[in-house]
C-alpha cells in the first residue's frame, strides 16, 4: 500500500511540478530534490501509521466513518493545523529550491492536502477507522488558509499554533489515552491539546505602538474526554473515573519569532520550529460559563 500511495504522489507531481526552462528546454533539477523529500516524508509517515495505528486492526472493505462530533472537534483542529503546517513547509521548501512563486504557492501550498489524503484512504480499509469526510474538509481548509493569506497578503498574518500538556485524564485512563509517557500521550490524549490562532496587532490592525513580535492568541481546547463521542466507564477491565466533558476557550499572549532579529543561522532554524508552537504565557480561560486565569498556560 505504501508503494501505491507513493506512486500516486509521483504521478501527481510529475504532471504538475516539471518546470521547463524556456531557454534550455530542460527539466528543472530542483524537481527531483523536492520529489525525494516528498517521498521520504510520505513513506515515513505511512510506515509509522501502519505500525502504530493499524497493526492490531482488522482489514475490511472501503467504508466511511462520521467522526465530526468526536473528541469535541479537537481532532478536526488537529487536521487543520497539520495540513496548514505541511502546506507552509511545502511552500517554503519549493521557494528554497527556486521554484516560481506560482508553483510554490499552489503546488507547495497544497502539500497538506496531498500528504493527508492517502491517510484517509488507509483509514477507509481498517476496522475502527474509516474514510472521514470531515477530516478531508479540515485538511483542505488548512491548506487553503495558508494559500489565501499568502496570495492576498504575501505573508501569514494569522498563524495556527499548537500547545500540549500532560493531563491527569491520561494517568487515570488505564492506557486509554496513552502508555504513561509523553510521546504516547501526545498521540492519544486529546485533552492535552490546545489549538491557537496567533496574530500581531501591529501588522493586522496597524497598532504601531505594539512590537511586531508580540502577538495576541485565541485558543480552543476540551477537557474531561475519556472516549471519542462519550466517556467510557470501563477500559481493559478497569473502572474509569467519571468526568464532565467541556470545551475551553482561551485568550493569551504569544511571540512571533520570525520578527525577532538574529544573525545566527542556528537561532534562525530554532525560531522557525518555534513559529509553529504556542509559547507559554499568562492566559484567560472561559469554560463552564466561568472565567479563570492561568499564570502560565501550556
Amino acid at each position: 500500500m505504501k508503494f501505491k500511495s507513493l506512486l500516486f504522489l509521483l504521478i501527481f507531481l510529475s504532471q504538475n511540478l516539471f518546470s521547463y526552462d524556456t531557454t534550455r528546454n530542460k527539466i528543472d533539477r530542483n524537481f527531483y530534490k523536492f520529489l525525494i523529500v516528498e517521498g521520504v516524508v510520505l513513506t515515513g509517515a505511512i510506515s509509522y501509521l501502519k505500525n502504530e495505528w493499524y497493526s492490531d486492526k482488522k482489514r475490511v472493505p472501503f467504508h466511511f466513518y462520521n467522526d465530526l462530533k468526536g473528541w469535541n472537534q479537537i481532532d478536526k483542529f488537529g487536521h487543520f493545523y497539520a495540513s496548514y503546517l505541511e502546506s507552509n513547509v511545502g511552500y517554503s521548501l519549493m521557494k528554497k529550491f527556486n521554484f516560481s512563486e506560482k508553483q510554490s504557492l499552489y503546488l507547495g501550498g497544497f502539500q497538506g492536502l496531498i500528504l493527508e489524503t492517502p491517510i484517509e484512504f488507509f483509514d477507509a480499509y481498517y476496522e475502527g477507522w474509516g474514510f472521514s469526510v470531515s477530516d478531508m474538509v479540515a485538511n483542505a481548509l488548512g491548506s487553503l488558509f495558508f494559500i489565501y493569506q499568502q496570495k492576498i497578503f504575501g505573508e501569514q498574518l494569522i498563524k495556527p499554533k499548537l500547545s500540549f500538556r500532560r493531563t491527569t485524564y491520561a494517568r487515570n485512563a488505564n492506557g486509554l489515552l496513552g502508555k504513561n509517557n509523553l510521546l504516547s500521550e501526545f498521540i492519544y490524549d486529546y485533552n492535552g491539546y490546545t489549538y491557537w490562532f496567533s496574530f500581531s496587532p501591529n501588522r493586522l490592525f496597524k497598532l504601531k505602538k505594539i512590537p511586531k513580535w508580540l502577538n495576541f492568541s485565541i485558543g480552543y481546547g476540551s477537557d474531561g474526554m475519556l472516549g471519542e463521542f462519550e466517556n467510557k466507564e470501563y477500559y481493559r477491565g478497569m473502572s474509569l473515573p467519571s468526568y464532565k466533558r467541556y470545551r475551553q476557550y482561551y485568550f493569551s499572549l504569544d511571540i512571533d519569532f520570525s520578527e525577532v532579529d538574529t544573525k545566527s543561522k542556528v537561532l534562525t532554524k530554532i525560531f522557525n520550529v518555534l513559529s509553529y508552537i504556542k509559547i507559554p504565557f499568562p492566559t484567560i480561560e472561559f469554560s463552564n460559563k466561568k472565567l479563570k486565569g492561568h499564570l502560565i498556560y501550556f
